[in-house]
């Protein structure tokens, strides 16, 4: 008799212990809101500067991940990526996670937020845009892999082919680590619309989007610091109406061959500097488009690819304006060109204030180029306005340049010729054979304040009689 009470009480604690787990659990994956993301319009490839977006991405309904408190350390403000779901294995899409690790810290009151993608792993993600501003200062530090969908066929058919991650209206953020950041281009590269991917080496019509791999848009200090980028479907890098941006010691690779693969691209941008990098890819390392100014490019090792690039300029008789942009204490080798300016005709604006100081050239087909007659097809027409450059100062460029081209192209405009050009310390060799190529000029002014090897004799003195009369658009 005195054993019957003990029993029901034992079955009781029993059915309690099943209980409570599951209350516990059901705590667990409870769901977060994600306010700074879904709010985020679809940025246009190439908006006017700083022009608002026009309309929102579609994105597909995907279910909130859980929170895991075990990678959570907010005492030293790090939101690391695996506490909110996301899965390090190469296949499953992290998206959701991530954007719910910005949000997160985005909104904290901490002074300095830093989101962890650990190392050792690799995250698939889909194209996302990461809205600010934010409170206080974010970093996304990337010691592990982030990639996209694998190729055209992989990725999503409600977002953008022409952008995957997208940094917007964010002040004081910074791209850091010592991890990979794997553009999987090589699907996009082989797409017939491609130059010369069609039949029998042509280029065919058809949708063409391919994605920028990481843009910048309409944001302020920002620093980009350590990170290795591979084989992006197309530019690397790109800032578009951003002010003060740092990027340092980075490297990026891509094949010689990759199209329009361009490492770093700014456009309506101003107080850059890139220092410390190295880029190897198949197209400019550096493209410097219009609106930019105040660009300082130093300790480069550029090549193989198409140098370094300001430009192409005017396209669509539009207006350019550049100014204040200097290249220093670089290699640029085996490259199809090396210090480029490159204009459409029938632009307008202006290229000045320049300096290309202390570069060495190895194997480079055009080390000096200055092209106003620029045109990807044959059936590009004579125009009378062009962008007006002046004022380029071109100072111990020494190097070896590649036989089938002269080692200084000046081309520039009948109508609008290019203005006190200035070589000093020019040295460049045949990098095969003893045959030095003469410099080629083209309606350009300018003055040789050395001897140069080759010598330059075809630069016209003084200032021609249209630039006297002040008939160019200065900017």
């Amino acid at each position: 008799m005195r054993h019957s009470h003990i029993l029901p009480l034992a079955l009781s604690l029993y059915f309690l212990t099943l209980f409570l787990p599951s209350q516990a659990r059901y705590h667990y994956h409870k769901k977060h809101k994600h306010s700074n993301y879904h709010n985020a319009p679809e940025i246009s490839p190439s908006p006017s500067p700083f022009s608002g977006p026009s309309s929102p991405p579609d994105e597909a309904p995907c279910p909130s991940p859980s929170v895991d408190d075990n990678y959570r350390n907010t005492s030293n403000n790090l939101f690391d990526v695996r506490a909110f779901g996301a899965i390090g294995d190469g296949v499953t899409d992290a998206t959701e996670s991530f954007k719910m690790a910005w949000d997160t810290a985005c909104q904290s009151e901490s002074a300095v937020k830093v989101i962890l993608v650990p190392q050792g792993l690799s995250f698939v993600i889909q194209s996302a845009i990461f809205t600010g501003p934010c409170k206080g200062g974010l970093v996304l530090k990337v010691d592990g892999t982030l990639m996209p969908p694998d190729g055209p066929d992989s990725w999503p058919k409600n977002t953008s082919k022409r952008q995957w991650l997208v940094f917007y209206r964010i002040n004081g953020f910074s791209l850091e680590g010592s991890g990979l950041i794997d553009g999987r281009g090589e699907k996009w590269w082989d797409l017939p619309c491609k130059p010369h991917k069609g039949p029998h080496g042509t280029t065919s019509p058809g949708p063409c989007d391919s994605p920028v791999a990481i843009r910048f848009f309409m944001s302020s200090n920002l620093s980009v610091q350590g990170l290795k980028i591979k084989n992006s479907p197309q530019f690397h890098f790109r800032f578009d109406g951003c002010e003060s941006v740092h990027v340092e010691s980075i490297y990026i690779t891509a094949p010689a061959l990759s199209p329009n693969t361009d490492g770093i691209h700014i456009e309506n941008t101003n107080d850059v500097k890139i220092y410390n990098s190295v880029i190897s890819n198949g197209d400019d390392c550096v493209s410097i488009g219009a609106g930019c100014h105040d660009v300082d490019i130093k300790n480069m090792t550029c090549g193989p690819g198409h140098g370094i690039s300001i430009g192409s300029l005017g396209n669509h008789n539009s207006r350019a304006c550049v100014s204040n942009i200097t290249v220093r204490d670089s290699v640029i080798k085996v490259s199809d060109n090396g210090v480029r300016i490159k204009t459409w005709q029938g632009g307008s604006g202006s290229v000045s204030g320049v300096t290309f100081n202390n570069i060495h050239m190895e194997s480079v087909r055009n080390p000096i180029i200055i092209d106003q007659f620029y045109c990807l097809s044959k059936d590009c027409s004579n125009k009378t306005s062009a962008v007006f450059v002046s004022n380029i100062s071109y100072t111990n460029i020494k190097g070896t340049y590649d036989i089938r081209h002269p080692p200084m192209h000046f081309a520039c405009s009948d109508s609008v010729p290019c203005t006190n050009l200035t070589l000093s310390d020019v040295e460049l060799l045949p990098a095969e054979g003893d045959i030095v190529l003469d410099p080629y000029c083209w309606s350009a002014y300018g003055i040789s304040e050395t001897l140069t090897i080759p010598p330059v004799s075809c630069l016209l003195e003084g200032l021609p009689q249209s630039i006297s009369g002040n008939d160019v658009d200065h900017c």
